[in-house]
């Protein structure tokens, strides 16, 4: 895990943000690592929105994400994400203590890559995100909507791919 990716952790309480951190740092992954809140600051980062309408950072090859958050939850999000036809690739892995079998059920149902139930002690917080990490940024391909320079929206890649079969069309 030497090169540096880029990383979503969306996490709503500061506790659990800074042990998730420190055992991303534990794990070898502290670069490329963005955090925010709640799910309309993923959402707005995602999609280059409000604080983040100049990022220029590439896309997460991985977002991690807790479910029950204010504003918009994880569940919200991975509908968000997992319903764009551009964005869907982005693997999700959810990192909750929910260990409701509806919880699970319906974060899977909306398309969610895994779901990780926090261990509430660090060394098995390390070892649990140490094999996510390990799969999804070192074993997984990452999408090729993370390797682009800009993602584009569903109206702007529809066009992109009407304007495409128009020239084939012609030819």
């Amino acid at each position: 895990m030497g090169t540096p990716f880029r990383l979503l952790v969306v996490e709503d309480e500061e506790a659990d943000t800074r042990l998730i951190l420190l055992a991303l740092r534990a794990c070898g992954v502290s670069e490329g690592v963005q955090t925010v809140a709640d799910g309309k600051e993923a959402l707005d980062y995602l999609y280059r929105r409000g604080a983040f309408a100049n990022r220029v950072s590439l896309q997460p090859a991985l977002v991690l994400m807790d479910l029950h958050m204010p504003r918009v939850d994880g569940f919200g999000v991975l509908s968000v994400i997992k319903s764009d036809s551009v964005m869907h690739v982005v693997p999700v892995v959810v990192l909750t203590s929910s260990r409701e079998a509806r919880d699970l059920a319906q974060a899977y149902a909306l398309g969610a890559d895994g779901y990780v139930v926090m261990p509430m002690g660090f060394d098995a917080c390390v070892t649990a995100l140490g094999a996510v990490c390990r799969f999804w940024l070192d074993v997984n391909e990452a999408p090729a909507v993370c390797q682009g320079s800009l993602l584009r929206s569903n109206v702007e890649e529809k066009a992109v791919m009407d304007e495409r079969q128009s020239e084939n069309s012609v030819s």
